[in-house]
């Protein structure tokens, strides 16, 4: 089974632009970009010309993804010089460099767009997170995400969610036991599926369920369940599952829940609250590069 570690890093730097899923989804986003070569760039610019460059926030956002632009224009060419200007998780004002470049203007010109979309993305992410996790000041609550990411990008999504101050729910199939409705259907009853979860999978996971009615809670109290997600309740619905649940499992919340909702559910003794609109909810921010040439 992958370990958790090896999917994505926990920290940024240079791990998170070499960790082994980014290096492949940079080589496709730079192949679906250039193709056989950049004509335009390769006709204009002569191979000897040098430039410098400043990539820089055109709107108030959290920056996440350094690292990985960083490696994108490495690919280019490795005698490009990216010195960032800030850190992933601050946040910057319009017109606020993030990165300064130097280097072979070709490089620099054929990298641009694919090093600025991994970074409007990955910083819209982080921007959305942070915003949201601002809704819980003041509480116990933790905000987290959910698998609901863009295919191949899991491991930067639910990088820059944690980069914004969210955390991450799990990363995979393979590092949580969650056992949600459909896993009870093909099982035949919750407490079955709980006592099958109990006897495979390692005494270090704690088993979660699902429940959609308090007759559920109880079940999956009764099973021995660690953590207990409420899908779809509304507020008077977690408050009971809430107060019969006490200390006895960790509660979570998913399911309609905007960001309106965020500190009330906190209020009623909910653990953490998962999101998937985290990362699919999430719009990509506006940032842009201007090249000098030497």
């Amino acid at each position: 089974m992958p370990d958790r570690k090896s999917a994505i890093p926990d920290t940024p730097g240079p791990a998170l632009g070499k960790n082994p899923l980014v290096s492949r989804l940079i080589d496709l986003a730079l192949l679906e970009d250039i193709g056989p070569g950049d004509v335009t760039t390769d006709a204009v610019v002569p191979p000897e010309a040098r430039g410098r460059g400043v990539i820089f926030a055109k709107e108030t956002l959290v920056v996440a993804g350094l690292d990985v632009a960083r490696e994108v224009f490495f690919r280019m060419d490795p005698d490009i010089v990216f010195t960032p200007v800030c850190r992933d998780g601050d946040r910057l004002l319009p017109h606020v460099p993030l990165a300064e470049l130097s280097g072979g203007l070709r490089g620099l010109l054929t990298g641009e767009r694919v090093a600025l979309n991994f970074l409007q993305r990955l910083c819209g992410v982080a921007t959305h997170a942070r915003a949201l996790v601002e809704r819980l000041s003041g509480t116990e609550a933790q905000l987290v995400d959910t698998r609901k990411t863009t295919p191949g990008w899991r491991a930067l999504e639910k990088y820059a969610v944690r980069t914004g101050g969210a955390g991450n729910h799990r990363m995979g199939l393979y590092d949580a036991v969650l056992i949600k409705d459909n896993h009870i259907a093909a099982c035949g009853s919750l407490t079955l599926a709980v006592e099958r979860a109990k006897k495979a999978a390692p005494f270090t996971l704690k088993i979660e369920v699902e429940c959609e009615t308090l007759a559920q809670v109880e079940e999956a109290l009764a099973a021995g369940a660690g953590i207990i997600m409420l899908d779809n309740m509304d507020d008077s619905a977690v408050a009971e599952a809430a107060r019969r649940i006490a200390d006895r499992a960790l509660v979570e919340v998913s399911g309609r829940v905007g960001p309106e909702r965020l500190k009330t559910l906190a209020e009623l003794g909910v653990n953490v609250v998962s999101m998937g609109a985290l990362t699919y909810g999430a719009t990509a921010v506006d940032i842009s590069m201007e090249l000098f040439k030497d």
